[in-house]
């Protein structure tokens, strides 16, 4: 069967409304490939320049932003980031509710610094994925989705003592804004975004109207549309805030496998990949989400059979994956079960869009292995 062939097979069985596949080396893009529905309400179809949120896989991008600065020197890995954000600088650590219900705080025993958000090890964490922290904003009033007061937190251990996905990188971004004097988005547009040609990926007030929409399974297994939106906050959230499209994402990936450099725009030096492709939390296991609210992300773990690492701002799995990828290759995900990694010991990578809650979801997880296989020629 031909690649086309083998993904068709593999979407049909996924029970995904739609999707866009790709896969790149460092010379381009060997397949890109659009499957279903931007909408299975309407049937509008889905075309390879759709535009998708892409929620999480904003994380990397805006680490790669903040990873300029570290270069120029505006930003430092290892100083006390309260210094630049003064919201951070006295963090204070949960240690439990009183009995009617009031939190209970005492001070982290050292300061958070970049590198600790960068690795998802300052201490913070999501609403979604500990119900410690949707607790607390339980007791203390609930913020506005997109609000500033929604990154607000006390922290669930010390900076550095564990791994806990968070909204850390929503941080990064305001100290990227901090240090560059410029709005995130308009730093990124600047210097990552418009070298790279990535001329779709930005973040937007409202998505346009033949963007792909955010699906859920009913109970009786239809597809219905669900009214979900992550821009036009408060604040650009360099969490997950940007939308793009399997092209530009795919700009990324090659940008990575090349070490900083696409089509003679270098934009990061190839130390600092190195550095962002190297393990920051051992002997610490990163990667295990769990879930306080399994209708939007359910628990997750990319491979529970590997103690997997972190870099600044990548899962990075030590021995070799199932569907193909190489020891040390980049990975990561949004919300709404897209997905890519990045293999630079064999150069290639991968993106799978899709627009489906939860996260998580099995389906997609299936689709996206599918689409690994085919890179590294593996038969299913």
């Amino acid at each position: 069967m031909t690649s086309r062939q083998v993904l068709e097979t593999a979407f049909a069985e996924s029970g995904l409304p739609g999707a866009v596949a790709l896969i790149a080396d460092r010379d381009g893009v060997r397949l890109i490939e659009a499957f279903g529905h931007a909408d299975a309400t309407s049937s509008a179809p889905m075309e390879v320049d759709t535009v998708f949120q892409i929620a999480s896989m904003t994380k990397a991008i805006v680490s790669a932003g903040a990873m300029q600065l570290v270069e120029s020197g505006a930003l430092d890995l290892d100083a006390p980031i309260g210094d630049l954000l003064p919201q951070l600088a006295d963090p204070q650590v949960l240690t439990g509710f009183s009995d009617s219900g009031e939190p209970q705080l005492r001070p982290a025993s050292r300061p958070i610094t970049l590198r600790h958000l960068l690795t998802h090890t300052a201490g913070l964490g999501y609403f979604f994925i500990r119900p410690e922290v949707l607790r607390y904003f339980a007791a203390t009033g609930m913020p506005a989705p997109g609000s500033l007061a929604s990154i607000q937190m006390p922290l669930l251990f010390d900076p550095g003592e564990n791994w806990e996905y968070s909204v850390a990188t929503d941080w990064v971004g305001l100290a990227v804004e901090a240090a560059s004097g410029k709005r995130l988005g308009q730093y990124l547009q600047s210097n990552l975004l418009d070298p790279l040609g990535m001329s779709s990926t930005a973040f937007l007030d409202a998505l346009p109207d033949d963007a792909a929409k955010v699906h859920a399974r009913t109970s009786e297994g239809d597809l219905a549309i669900q009214p979900m939106f992550l821009g036009g906050g408060e604040f650009e959230m360099g969490g997950g805030g940007l939308s793009s499209t399997a092209h530009d994402y795919g700009r990324f990936v090659r940008m990575m496998l090349r070490g900083g450099e696409l089509d003679g725009h270098r934009v990061l030096a190839e130390a600092t990949v190195a550095e962002m492709a190297r393990n920051q939390v051992a002997p610490l296991r990163a990667g295990f989400m769990g879930s306080a609210m399994p209708d939007l992300a359910q628990p997750y773990d990319t491979f529970p059979d590997q103690h997997t690492g972190w870099g600044l701002g990548f899962l990075i799995n030590p021995e070799q994956g199932p569907n193909g990828r190489a020891p040390g290759s980049l990975a990561w995900a949004g919300i709404f079960n897209s997905y890519y990694w990045i293999d630079p010991a064999n150069g290639v990578g991968g993106v799978m869009m899709s627009q489906l809650t939860p996260f998580g979801d099995a389906g997609a997880l299936g689709f996206f292995g599918a689409l690994e296989r085919t890179a590294y020629g593996i038969e299913a």
